[in-house]
């Protein structure tokens, strides 16, 4: 029986990135034997276990056959006399098909891994690759994740797998799921250029393709990368929308209601004729009800800071927070009393916008003449 470290681990190793987890692969063995050395068997459609001490996963080489559509299509295969190289054969990118044997420190690297890492490139292993339409999200998101380049060959695999309609086989879940994780990258709009480029966009992210150039354009940019939260960066994309585009898209990814109304203040926020004049911020509060939700607001405004190129972000922050202040005011208490004794309850709401206007138009003031000058 032979252990080796495979996957990422080896990769992120041979990059001098942080290793974040560790796979390793066992080679030579059975489930029985693995047993018998006190593993814990946890998969059921190949054989994983997990180390009875470090709790690490250990996975019995295997094969892989083609049953159906999608990513779930698959038949796998194990056995003693299966090789390491056999079971590297079947993943998806030289990058991620080399191995270290544990007991020489030896790299296994058969389908060149090391020099594709050297120059940059994100290439499949073989054409298997299009058996799984996971693998083009997963190679647009390397590639944001790297900023590496995609082999023209790979590309082009990517395109028949789509043109084939593999990519229609993908569930919303897992295409929202890369999409965060591409967003949180420090390269995220090399997620959407690889995906244009691949024809995918369209299939998967629709609603961007119309706005693509103005989106990739942002997330490109320095200011962008300065937002750590990908509630804030995904704020900044879906301002660019429509709101019949937003809530398209947030139906049909099953979006987190989080990401919906972020979407939908942020739009709000973009739309907004000038949030630092009195006049309009009342109305614009009571519309969007962002005072309810102050830390969502904020981060709405941390994607204009991005969106309309503005320096000064903590006006902006001051701003939002005398906005907030305003809709705590509430009526004297003889003021209510009264209207109810005349029955005039209905001018109370009238009464209360102008104490809010008029204590915004205090505070704002200085605010707005401040960015005249």
């Amino acid at each position: 029986m032979k252990i080796y470290l495979v996957g990422g681990a080896v990769r992120d190793q041979l990059l001098n990135r942080p290793v974040v987890e560790r796979d390793y692969l066992v080679v030579g063995a059975t489930v029985q034997h693995m047993l018998d050395l006190g593993f814990k068997q946890v998969g059921r459609d190949f054989p994983v276990f997990l180390h009875p001490k470090t709790h690490a996963e250990y996975a019995l080489a295997r094969t892989e056959r083609k049953t159906g559509r999608g990513y779930l299509g698959f038949t796998c295969f194990t056995s003693p006399d299966i090789t390491v190289q056999e079971d590297l054969m079947r993943r998806d990118l030289t990058i991620n098909a080399m191995a270290i044997d544990l007991e020489t420190n030896q790299l296994i690297d058969p389908y060149g891994g090391a020099c594709d890492l050297k120059n940059r490139v994100l290439r499949h292993v073989s054409n298997a690759f299009q058996e799984d339409p996971v693998r083009i999200l997963r190679v647009a998101r390397f590639a944001a994740r790297l900023n590496f380049t995609v082999a023209p060959e790979t590309m082009q695999l990517m395109q028949q797998m789509v043109q084939g309609g593999e990519v229609d086989e993908l569930t919303v879940e897992r295409v929202w799921q890369e999409f965060l994780k591409a967003l949180a990258t420090d390269f995220p709009a090399r997620f959407l250029e690889v995906l244009a480029k691949a024809k995918a966009l369209d299939r998967l992210f629709s609603e961007l393709t119309a706005h693509f150039e103005v989106i990739s354009a942002l997330v490109a940019s320095p200011k962008f990368l300065t937002l750590e939260a990908p509630l804030a960066r995904f704020a900044v994309i879906a301002a660019q929308l429509t709101e019949i585009e937003l809530r398209a898209w947030a139906k049909r990814h099953k979006m987190p209601k989080i990401y919906l109304h972020i979407g939908l203040l942020a739009q709000q926020f973009k739309n907004a004729p000038n949030m630092l004049w009195p006049e309009t911020c009342l109305d614009f509060l009571t519309a969007t009800f962002s005072f309810r939700y102050f830390q969502l607001a904020e981060v709405a405004l941390a994607s204009l800071i991005v969106m309309q190129d503005v320096n000064d972000a903590g006006s902006l922050r001051q701003m939002l927070r005398i906005l907030v202040c305003c809709q705590t005011i509430k009526l004297p208490l003889n003021v209510v009393l009264a209207a109810k004794q005349n029955g005039k309850l209905y001018q109370l709401q009238s009464y209360l916008h102008q104490k809010r206007r008029q204590y915004l138009y205090n505070a704002l003031l200085p605010c707005h003449l401040k960015n005249l000058s």
